[in-house]
């Protein structure tokens, strides 16, 4: 028996060292659905190839982006706080081991009656399962619960809010390098015509009907649209990576080319300002998630309160003693011993700590407040920030499209002119750099609607 004690002892002390700790780089193999009906669960990434169409990239950047995946095991952590809070409120069984010396000899079980024989030693030995179920506890379990509950939610909310961004993010780069690849071409088609142009100089230059300042005036400006041309080409390489990046992959072998149609098919009717508030205060994730968060707060002040109350619970146990060592008296050296009860716990002084958690969690709760308040006046003003943004884009976008044809054929005069000899050079390069700067303000013109569009959406909540 002398062995015993110190079995239990080491058995109840491996617990309390970690046999194999956590690698903190590796995958962590779990898989979770939420009550928005998105899963998580650690995948190979999804890597596009070659053409890529804006569905294609939402749809990759959803399943690869780490932010939105990080976004989902909070969630996860949510779901599980609130299983944790519910347990509490559970019965809870335990074993309970121990090895204790006393000073002088003690009785091995309590004597039943007047008389009983005993056995007495100083090395005890005890091992109980114990029951506990908490009765009462001034409503503290029932808002842990619900506060838990609350909080769930707003970590789902948040999931949604931060998928809905993703899509703008990955919506607006990916709207802006199509307009950036028309406008590359433009800048090759005004390179070209200026190529062009700068041949028919030379057969004019050559028949006398030219002079050679006009040619080096044409060369200035193909260097100029050259160097442009470089820019833009470098500000596309930017946009890719940030798109790469956006769709949460690390090494992409094969440049991604986006495809897609920017020019606008038919002007929707747009929603009201009443009517778009009203959306999104309905469907807005992070507006959710703040509402939730504040009713959560509100259920940690009534956790605070309940301190002041005292405490009902009903245990039980039932287990055995062992002698080890030496004994004295009569009887065996083992029984079992078993006991059920209700337990009242009341607070009397507690050093004002109950009180300052009160005092704490009130103004947590009038900080949530005002964040929330804060937030109401921010989605407002999204939300008429894009609707304004929509109106103008769409009515530049209109203005702008009619001046292009016109350009373009002032363009045709000014070049005919100059080689009949009836107009000069200047009015040419002028005539061909205003094309390009139409063209060019076009196509951006048009990826600034296409993203108000997704603005928009992005403030009303819709994804």
């Amino acid at each position: 028996m002398k062995i015993l004690p110190l079995l239990l002892i080491v058995g109840l002390l491996g617990g309390c060292a970690a046999m194999g700790p956590t690698d903190p780089y590796a995958s962590v193999k779990v898989r979770k659905v939420f009550s928005t009906g998105f899963e998580v669960a650690h995948q190979a990434p999804r890597i596009p190839r070659g053409l890529l169409t804006l569905q294609q990239a939402i749809e990759t950047a959803l399943a690869n982006n780490p932010e939105v995946a990080a976004r989902g095991w909070d969630a996860s952590a949510a779901q599980a706080r609130r299983d944790q809070a519910f347990g509490v409120r559970l019965p809870r069984l335990d074993a309970v081991g121990g090895y204790t010396r006393y000073m002088d000899e003690q009785r091995l079980i309590a004597a039943s009656q007047d008389g009983e024989p005993g056995l007495f030693g100083r090395d005890i030995v005890s091992g109980d399962l114990v029951l506990t179920m908490p009765l009462f506890t001034g409503g503290r379990l029932v808002n842990q619960v619900r506060a838990a509950e609350l909080l769930q939610k707003a970590a789902d909310h948040r999931l949604v809010r931060s998928r809905e961004e993703l899509v703008f993010n990955v919506s607006s780069v990916f709207l802006y390098m199509l307009a950036q690849q028309h406008v590359i071409e433009s800048l090759a088609f005004s390179r070209q015509t200026l190529a062009e142009h700068l041949k028919r100089i030379d057969a004019l230059v050559e028949a006398q009907k030219a002079a050679r300042v006009d040619r080096m005036r044409t060369e200035v400006r193909l260097a100029d649209v050259e160097q442009l041309l470089v820019r833009e080409k470098n500000l596309l390489a930017i946009q890719r990576r940030a798109l790469v990046s956006l769709l949460g992959l690390e090494d992409q072998d094969e440049e991604i080319s986006p495809q897609g149609k920017l020019e606008v098919q038919e002007k929707g009717v747009l929603p009201d300002l009443e009517t778009a508030l009203s959306r999104a205060w309905k469907e807005r994730g992070d507006y959710l998630a703040a509402r939730s968060s504040l009713e959560a707060q509100a259920r940690n002040v009534d956790i605070a309160k309940s301190g002041n109350w005292p405490t009902v619970s009903v245990q039980g146990s039932y287990g055995g003693r062992w002698a080890s060592g030496p004994t004295t008296g009569a009887g065996d050296d083992t029984g079992d011993v078993g006991r059920a009860g209700l337990v009242l716990e009341v607070p009397i002084f507690e050093g004002g700590q109950v009180d300052a958690g009160i005092r704490e969690q009130r103004a947590n709760l009038a900080a949530a407040q005002e964040r929330l308040r804060l937030l109401d006046l921010q989605v407002r003003l999204e939300v008429e920030s894009a609707l304004l943004n929509v109106e103008s884009s769409g009515e530049r976008a209109a203005a702008i499209r009619t001046s292009i044809a016109q350009a373009k054929e002032s363009l045709r005069i000014e070049q005919q002119k100059y080689s009949l000899g009836k107009g000069a050079i200047v009015d040419v390069l002028d005539a061909q750099a205003a094309l390009l700067e139409t063209e060019t303000t076009y196509y951006r013109v048009l990826a600034d609607f296409h993203t108000a569009m997704a603005q928009l959406k992005l403030a009303m909540g819709e994804e």
